[in-house]
């Protein structure tokens, strides 16, 4: 047996924190890979908040999301916005309850979309700010970073020097990375512990 994926190391972490009825945040839908795993994760009693720039993103989640059966997973509110607003749109009664906030970051993975369109450094760093500021004790952030396209290396070093600086007095970061490829994706979790 080898090493999970990235992917699988970021659900892996959520599936043991995010329990039915949770509510939770995809703050980069893409194609709804994620948005799906949330709902699922958090039950027909849960809320899942998605968020993306692109239009083509959301359709390909809405899709995603309708062939699932239905009554097994969370509600999915799903907003073409920024998820750097996402504190904007998450109703004010679910702050600081919201039990796991995923990001994949860089560009969307379908065939026809523009990989021009990739998240940013600036408001990556403020989604992150205000996931962090969303999650309830126990609660988890988990980053996909991609340091092998372009833009992606700068973004993966800002958001892992914003992982190290958080104090450990308030949470614990973790990162899963292969070591020998420097452009290799990589996983930051960030564990609230109050």
């Amino acid at each position: 047996m080898g090493f999970l994926s990235v992917l699988s190391f970021a659900h892996k972490q959520i599936e043991g924190r995010l329990a039915p009825g949770d509510m939770a945040v995809d703050a980069t839908v893409g194609t709804g890979a994620d948005t799906v795993f949330l709902a699922k994760a958090a039950g027909p009693k849960g809320r899942v908040f998605g968020f993306d720039i692109q239009e083509q993103a959301l359709r390909l989640a809405e899709e995603r999301i309708s062939r699932e059966p239905a009554g097994g997973m969370a509600s999915v509110s799903l907003f073409l916005a920024s998820h750097a607003l996402m504190t904007a749109y998450i109703p004010p009664e679910c702050r600081g309850r919201i039990g796991a906030v995923m990001f994949n970051l860089g560009y969307l993975p379908a065939a026809d979309a523009d990989k021009l369109i990739i998240t940013k450094t600036d408001s990556t760093l403020e989604a992150l700010e205000a996931a962090f500021s969303l999650l309830r004790p126990k609660g988890i952030i988990t980053a996909v970073l991609y340091p092998g396209h372009a833009g992606g290396a700068a973004e993966a070093e800002a958001v892992t020097a914003w992982a190290a600086g958080l104090p450990q007095g308030a949470c614990q970061t973790v990162m899963y990375r292969q070591l020998q490829r420097s452009d290799a994706p990589y996983v930051i979790a960030i564990e609230k512990k109050r």
